[in-house]
């Protein structure tokens, strides 16, 4: 009898996206991203979440990096590149994003 019941029990989706919160669309050309004992080099910031973002880059970054993010003349975040490929950069911050400058940010029409 159980062997019936569970022949057809429901399973649940796989989880695809992974992230802790949503990352908000921004479009913010003024960022710069480096590399410990690197030249900063400029990118856009293309999404945000309190935890992460994704930045357009040519620098190639390998996973595991130490990173500092300036946007829009912030001061410096310290980051995770968690990964890199196609001139994007994946980064998860050391801290939490601070709620006015995370919420500045998303406001901001660039």
């Amino acid at each position: 009898m159980g062997y019936m019941n569970s022949q057809f029990r429901t399973v649940e989706p796989a989880l695809i996206e992974q992230r802790k919160a949503f990352r908000h669309p921004v479009q913010i050309q003024r960022t710069a991203i480096r590399q410990h004992g690197k030249t900063a080099r400029q990118g856009e910031l293309v999404d945000l979440s309190i935890y992460g973002c994704r930045v357009a880059s040519d620098s190639m970054i390998a996973e595991g990096s130490r990173i500092w993010l300036r946007f829009a003349d912030s001061n410096p975040i310290s980051a995770t590149a968690i990964w890199c490929r196609d001139g994007h950069v994946g980064c998860r911050f050391d801290e939490t994003l601070d709620q006015k400058l995370f919420r500045r940010l998303t406001l901001i029409c660039e």
